[in-house]
């Protein structure tokens, strides 16, 4: 383990989390997912299944580090049992475990970058804390914003971008992906004051 704020050089493990199926595509709780797919592009990867951990597994090198992407297969409450599993096999330490989500208490595309904490009512983020046994893990939360009017929650962020967000999208995802690769090359402090 790197000390405070100095990056690691190890493997990395980073999780994008949504919910599996055509149904979902295009959403806003898949937005990990989406960034997963930009940082695959970037290292030349294609995401395949792997049955060990229960997710789909891209691998690649990501500035200049060992990356395993990984998507979790089961829907979003379900989320921990993959991740944890591909740690496992890939060897991974939970201290470069990186996991991107969407966050509802961010205006849209805003980005911010946190190791532990809460989950703020995040499903994916506490089946992975109860998985791990521990909340301290690195997150880049993606702004979806809040829900408009009275509009619940759990519907809100399963349904798809608007027109105005979809326009913003493409820059919004290379710039959380460009956040990720921040936060491997300078360590989290480095990386928030940069992004922040």
């Amino acid at each position: 383990m790197a000390a405070p704020g100095v990056p690691a050089t190890g493997p990395v493990l980073v999780a994008g989390l949504g919910n599996p199926g055509a149904e979902y595509e295009g959403t806003r709780h898949n937005v990990g997912f989406a960034v997963a797919d930009v940082l695959a592009g970037r290292v030349g990867a294609r995401f395949s299944s792997h049955r060990k951990s229960g997710a789909d597994v891209a691998e690649g090198r990501l500035v200049g580090r060992k990356t395993y992407l990984v998507k979790p297969r089961g829907y979003m409450n379900l989320s921990g049992g993959p991740v944890a599993n591909a740690l496992r096999f890939f060897s991974v330490p939970v201290d470069d475990l990186v996991v991107v989500h969407d966050d509802l208490d961010l205006e849209f595309g805003v980005v911010r970058l946190k190791r532990g904490g809460g989950e703020g009512g995040h499903n994916g983020l506490r089946s992975i804390s109860k998985s791990l046994g521990t909340k301290d893990y690195l997150r880049v939360r993606f702004g979806i914003g809040r829900p408009p009017g009275r509009q619940d929650p759990a519907d809100y962020v399963l349904k798809r971008w608007s027109s105005a967000e979809r326009r913003e999208l493409d820059v919004s995802l290379e710039l959380a992906a460009d956040a990720v690769e921040a936060l491997l090359t300078e360590g989290l402090e480095a990386a928030q004051n940069r992004v922040h």
